[in-house]
């Protein structure tokens, strides 16, 4: 044990510059963070007195109850060891520490024992607390990334940008990822500690944290409540009224820090957008280069067999659903090598936390290579065939006679997997990824893959002469919701015979993952289209009509059907219409400068005829401010603009993003954004 000679008098730890060098001084100042890899250095401060012929070991040990003990070696014997070196001057000495490139990530604590040349520990030190992550920056490390650009982007960036709408109307949200805000880092290891096999076998869990792919399924595992100790729990229709509906988070750290101070209670509520923004800052915060996905017209397969299928009955409503096809559906793609699996299968991996299907027993899903995704290799693990089903499956429609008998009337081949989406790398735009999962929709190549998914051919039946000529589209504005506004249908008969037939227009109000949510306007007429020509109907939608059952994602979907006399299958397309949201306005005047008081300035305009209740506005900041409610005193009248202000001193130096929502009961989800460039003090006054 320790003599009380006191022959070590104090440690250290150089944080500043090892943190600096290993870059997580965002992340903390004081104590040690470093990436694994990558060498770092302690100053050890003796005493004079110390016995000659001296040496020392170092001990490290991980876990609650030091579960997991490892020696460090003196030299370097091989790569995959820790070893350290050590030099002495005067009254120091300089113990540099060398870490395998594939160490276990966790928070170590290391005891130095000084040895008597016979092996008696002299003395030994308290011990020294240190956390470890993954280094995309270390050729070695699999989860290395070679592009600085790429790096500042999926491991370093805390302002994200979350793609979502509808395929042909892409909208985005500002979201904060936060993964350097204050013990962050320290949630993130707390909910790697409180996972199934955490809870089940401590030892053994710590040691497979060396591997980003047991760490990322891990992950995905937790994020979800469902089956354990997660951190938020899903809820795709409201009420929400006993935690924060889903569109009201504006950034992941909230979310975070509430699951850990409530002592690991699931956080109400979240949908897949918000379940991917967390995992987004987790997988970020512990070094593995992550970027949040989505995937417009995504199709959730229930049963494996890679198809969609949407029975209607005889006034075309659809029944018995399992199957569903999302407007948008968000994931995200971590980076690494996957040495558990044949050659070809590194780079992006599909994570998916959003609780869908069962994998291996958890609501989890990959990591699954996107390369597989796109050969159709589905028996590469993780989930491979789900998440090739949510980007390739084809669509099938039955029309359900009243007897019970089923008739296939359509089948769409392209209509999944659309615009696939992410923030690049360069700025705060979108970049399209959709042929990183699939080759161009029609192509002989995609085909191929189709064949080694093993998937069925799904043809319609041969269509008669007539319906054969008939087309169906539907056309709109951008609607602002709050206003009326007309839908077209247009009908062309490309035949050379004048043709009678019913038109049916169906409006229905959906959630982003089509949940329907009631029909809010049908219209029946009868239609002659002349021979070569078009015919148009227009439907009128007023406010009125739509706010009763519109959705908190604000989309309708218009269904169009065209039956003709004698023919048995009807002609069907559909559209969905985002109503776009009115503009919140940010200011942040003068120059900012860290940890100085500044106020930001954010205003609104009712567009409705209705006044506004409940209206509450909420900002949040990665570097700027913590999350927090302003409250608006009162109703907000018709066209009435309401100003709030909120003052902050900003932790952080840097390009920052202020993001804001704003809710009230009839208008939800309005976002806004503010760039703020955060100076350092200046020193003396009047020098640059």
């Amino acid at each position: 044990m320790a003599s009380h000679r006191g022959l070590i008098t104090g440690v250290d730890l150089r944080s500043h510059e090892n943190n600096l060098a290993h870059r997580t001084i965002e992340i903390d100042q004081e104590r040690l963070i470093v990436r694994r890899g990558q060498q770092f250095s302690i100053t050890l401060q003796c005493s004079d007195s110390l016995p000659p012929k001296h040496h020392l070991e170092l001990v490290l040990h991980l876990g609650k109850k030091d579960e997991v003990v490892i020696k460090v070696q003196k030299e370097r014997e091989d790569g995959d060891k820790w070893w350290f070196n050590q030099l002495g001057a005067q009254d120091e000495i300089l113990l540099t520490l060398h870490s395998p490139a594939d160490a276990i990530i966790g928070n170590y604590n290391l005891a130095v024992l000084l040895m008597s040349p016979d092996g008696r520990i002299l003395e030994k030190t308290e011990k020294i607390g240190f956390h470890l992550l993954f280094n995309p920056w270390c050729k070695d490390d699999v989860v290395y990334l070679p592009d600085e650009s790429l790096l500042q982007e999926y491991v370093m960036n805390e302002a994200g940008i979350i793609f979502m709408g509808d395929s042909d109307y892409i909208k985005s949200i500002p979201w904060n990822y936060g993964q350097f805000e204050d013990y962050v880092m320290d949630i993130c290891f707390k909910v790697l500690d409180n996972s199934k096999d955490a809870l089940k076998n401590s030892k053994t869990d710590i040691e497979k944290r060396f591997d980003p792919v047991y760490v990322g399924r891990t992950i995905t595992a937790m994020v979800n409540s469902n089956d354990d100790n997660g951190v938020l729990a899903g809820r795709w229709e409201e009420p929400y009224s006993d935690g924060v509906a889903p569109y009201r988070w504006t950034g992941s750290v909230p979310i975070l820090q509430q699951w850990s101070k409530t002592g690991i209670k699931e956080v109400k509520y979240g949908q897949c957008w918000v379940f991917a923004g967390v995992a987004c800052t987790v997988l970020r915060c512990l070094g593995i280069p992550t970027r949040l996905i989505t995937n417009f017209s995504s199709a959730h397969d229930s049963d494996g067999n890679l198809l969609i299928e949407f029975m209607l009955n005889e006034n075309m409503e659809t029944i018995g659903r399992k199957d569903s096809t999302w407007n948008f559906h968000c994931w995200v793609e971590s980076w690494m090598k996957r040495d558990d699996l044949p050659k070809g299968n590194d780079g992006w991996q599909v994570l998916d936390p959003t609780p869908q299907e069962r994998s291996d027993g958890e609501f989890c899903c990959g990591p699954c290579p996107v390369t597989a995704v796109k050969e159709g290799y589905l028996g590469v693990k993780y989930d491979t065939p789900f998440v090739f089903a949510e980007v390739n499956a084809d669509i099938i429609y039955w029309m359900v006679q009243p007897d019970g008998k089923k008739q296939k009337f359509k089948v769409d081949q392209s209509d999944v997997g659309k615009n696939i989406s992410t923030k690049s790398a360069y700025g705060d735009i979108r970049e399209d990824v959709t042929l990183h999962y699939k080759y161009p929709e029609g192509s002989k190549k995609e085909r191929e893959v189709y064949e080694r998914a093993g998937r069925r051919f799904t043809e319609p039946n041969n269509r008669n002469t007539e319906t054969g000529k008939l087309q169906l589209s539907i056309k709109h504005a951008k609607p602002v919701f709050g206003t009326d506004f007309d839908v077209i249908v247009e009908v062309k008969n490309e035949g050379s015979k004048d043709t009678n037939a019913k038109l049916t227009i169906v409006v229905t109000a959906v959630t982003y993952n089509s949940l329907h949510r009631g029909e809010c306007t049908r219209q029946t007429s009868s239609v002659t289209v002349p021979a070569h020509t078009t015919q148009k109907e227009v439907l009128r939608l007023r406010y009125d009509d739509y706010f009763k059952c519109v959705s908190e994602h604000h989309l309708i979907r218009v269904k169009a059907f065209l039956e003709v006399p004698g023919e048995n299958e009807p002609i069907m397309t559909k559209a969905t219409i985002p109503l776009t949201m009115p503009e919140l306005l940010i200011r942040v005047p003068g120059k900012v400068v860290v940890q100085e008081q500044v106020t930001a300035y954010i205003s609104f305009t009712n567009p409705l005829s209705v006044p506004l209740k409940g209206g509450v506005f909420t900002v949040e900041g990665a570097g700027l401010l913590s999350a927090s409610e302003i409250p608006v005193n009162g109703d907000i009248s018709p066209g009435q603009k309401v100003s709030v202000k909120v003052s902050f001193s900003p932790m952080r130096v840097g390009v920052r993003k202020l993001l804001v929502d704003f809710d009230s009961d009839r208008l939800k989800d309005v976002k806004g954004v503010a760039t703020v460039v955060v100076r350092r003090r200046q020193a003396f006054p009047g020098f640059n």
